[in-house]
């Protein structure tokens, strides 16, 4: 979800939401605390009362400073620990005043706040079933702990509420995420609709690498799902990048490309900008703006002898080194005009030759797990079909 947050629209609707839940908390809180505890007990019950007594004024201090708190996370960009902190440390604060005030004192427990049925009914706007659970089985631990501590069924009521409202919310959740998951499904087809008719145009000019950008995908996402690093949806961008990761060769002349014969040293200085060139080609994508350090880098080495900018060890984006592997590994096991695939054997031996010098040597030991797997994908492609572009990207 972090990374979901590095979206300017996503982060700038989630800023948006937490200060809407920040002052919403605020107005609710303040009002029945004064309406409860001052004009309630003054001009209904006709009693003297305080605004409001020396502890309940710590209490209300104490909640008042959790404001500079979730301030200070939004103004370091922690979007998404804010709401977690400031419930769990109201509902912390809470707990602990009404521990210390009735805990073996004669006055029956009565306590919370209209702000809890806010908090439990504006949760889904999140959009995030964590949070939304936090809030409910927070709220129903605070009263179940309460009423074992000052052994009160008092707290029985609340927590049927609590339980009802819950309910409620979760609706109201699951119909938040499925707008969301459908607007999602709507900008990934478009989106796929983009790269399939770029990938076209690629194979196009360069016949020879029909179907290179598919497997280069699918191996790179292979070898990404083993590190264990990424979500699915993390591991979908991931893939567009990887199709595409060749998109700046259409830059380059077809006189070149498609040269039969070992290139000149001019000519490979040419083949060598594509990375650049593919890079430049989609920074202004909405929606691939991930993909460009993988377009970028993907032919840089371990040892810093790579190109465009010879980046070297950990300086090269982790998903680039991991698109270098798999892309090394297909084009030797692929044909081309001047050399016919080598077996995939070799293809594995110069893998490993190429660890701590071409590659991630870490990656290189993951890439001897996901070898096998690697290997039935390559025998049972389709090599003489017109197949990947449509089916892979569905």
């Amino acid at each position: 979800m972090q990374n979901k947050l590095k979206d300017p629209s996503l982060h700038h609707e989630e800023r948006r939401a937490i200060k809407w839940f920040l002052i919403l908390f605020y107005i609710l809180f303040i009002s029945f605390e004064i309406f409860y505890y001052y004009i309630h007990p003054k001009y209904v019950l006709s009693q003297e009362v305080l605004i409001f007594d020396n502890s309940r004024y710590y209490y209300h201090l104490l909640i008042v400073l959790l404001i500079p708190i979730a301030m200070t996370l939004i103004r370091k960009g922690k979007l998404y620990s804010v709401k977690y902190v400031f419930y769990l440390g109201s509902t912390f604060l809470t707990i602990l005043f009404d521990s210390v005030t009735y805990f073996g004192s004669n006055v029956e427990y009565s306590n919370g706040n209209i702000v809890e049925v806010f908090l439990i009914l504006f949760a889904p706007i999140f959009v995030n079933s964590a949070f939304f659970w936090t809030v409910s089985l927070g709220t129903i631990f605070k009263y179940t702990f309460l009423g074992l501590l000052l052994q009160t069924t008092a707290v029985l009521f609340p927590i049927a509420v609590i339980i009802i409202l819950s309910l409620l919310g979760f609706i109201i959740l699951k119909r938040y995420q499925g707008y969301v998951e459908a607007i999602k499904t709507s900008y990934d087809n478009q989106l796929s609709g983009i790269v399939k008719g770029v990938i076209a145009t690629i194979e196009l000019k360069d016949p020879y690498t029909k179907g290179h950008s598919e497997r280069v995908a699918y191996y790179a996402n292979s070898l990404a799902e083993a590190t264990g690093r990424y979500t699915k949806d993390e591991l979908r961008s991931f893939t567009y990048a990887c199709l595409l990761h060749d998109i700046g060769k259409v830059n380059i002349p077809d006189s070149i490309l498609m040269k039969p014969g070992k290139l000149s040293k001019e000519e490979y200085e040419i083949i060598k900008t594509h990375p650049e060139v593919g890079a430049e080609a989609i920074i202004k994508v909405k929606g691939l703006g991930d993909s460009i350090d993988i377009i970028k880098s993907h032919h840089e080495r371990w040892d810093g002898k790579g190109y465009p900018e010879q980046l070297k060890g950990n300086d090269i984006p982790y998903l680039a080194r991991i698109v270098s592997i798999a892309d090394a590994f297909d084009a030797m096991t692929s044909s081309r005009s001047y050399r016919s695939a080598m077996p995939v054997e070799d293809a594995y031996k110069r893998i490993v030759e190429g660890q701590g010098t071409q590659f991630d040597p870490d990656l290189v030991e993951k890439f001897k797990e996901v070898f096998p797997e690697w290997v039935t994908f390559h025998v049972k492609y389709k090599w003489h079909e017109d197949l990947p572009v449509q089916n892979y990207i569905s």
